[in-house]
């Protein structure tokens, strides 16, 4: 047993709501910064996970092993690690960005990783039937790809893709750790000042949760509307 009673927890202790309430505020100012970042860092996942994916698929071996070798490292290495890679690594070596930029950047070819494995399986699940059809039609390779195999693989690969957003939108919360002063920034600044630091951190994860019941919604309906013609 534990040996801890209930009666002598002090709930204020765990969470003031008053003084989560007075903070509040200062906190949401991190929300523009969170929604940047993960923004942002997931269109260049998306673009850079397109072109990986087609690589990686590649009969070149030239394209497909530097994609296989980049798909690998960045899924083999803590996101967090590679944040301080760019912050507080590249300035040795006369590299230079600002914590905002070095997120994103980090985020967006990290998430690439996985979107580009996201983006070969739901490719490679349209029927190969689908590409001699198009080739018998005299379609190029990249008509083929964006007016016949995109479409299909896209319905494929909204959940996952989703998914990996959501991910990403709490995985920001690590920009704190270079100083973006995204929610988590926030909260730690007010956990400070106010010597709060269980209520401070709790507000911020109430935070974050209904910013991701948000994007889970907007998920749920573009599956819908992707899938209504089934």
């Amino acid at each position: 047993m534990l040996g801890i009673e209930i009666d002598s927890i002090q709930i204020e202790k765990l969470f003031n709501v008053e003084r989560a309430w007075d903070n509040l505020p200062f906190i949401l100012q991190g929300v523009p910064l969170t929604m940047l970042v993960a923004v942002i860092g997931m269109l260049i996942g998306l673009i850079l996970g397109f072109f990986l994916a087609l690589a990686r698929g590649s009969d070149h071996i030239y394209l497909r092993w530097p994609a296989r070798l980049y798909i690998s490292f960045m899924r083999g290495t803590p996101i967090l690690v590679y944040l301080f890679v760019l912050y507080f690594g590249l300035p040795v070596v006369g590299i230079e960005f600002p914590a905002t930029v070095a997120a994103i950047i980090g985020f967006g070819t990290n998430s690439a990783a996985y979107i580009a494995e996201i983006n070969r399986a739901s490719l490679n699940s349209v029927a190969y039937g689908q590409w001699e059809s198009a080739r018998a039609l005299g379609f190029s390779y990249w008509q083929t790809i964006r007016r016949i195999i995109m479409p299909q693989a896209t319905r494929i690969a909204i959940p996952p893709l989703g998914n990996v957003f959501l991910d990403l939108l709490k995985a920001t919360s690590l920009a704190a750790m270079i100083s973006v002063p995204e929610i988590l920034n926030k909260a730690q600044i007010a956990a400070g000042r106010t010597v709060d630091s269980m209520t401070m951190y709790i507000t911020a994860a109430l935070i974050y949760w209904p910013l991701t019941m948000i994007f889970s919604a907007l998920q749920d309906y573009f599956e819908k509307r992707y899938n209504r013609h089934l």
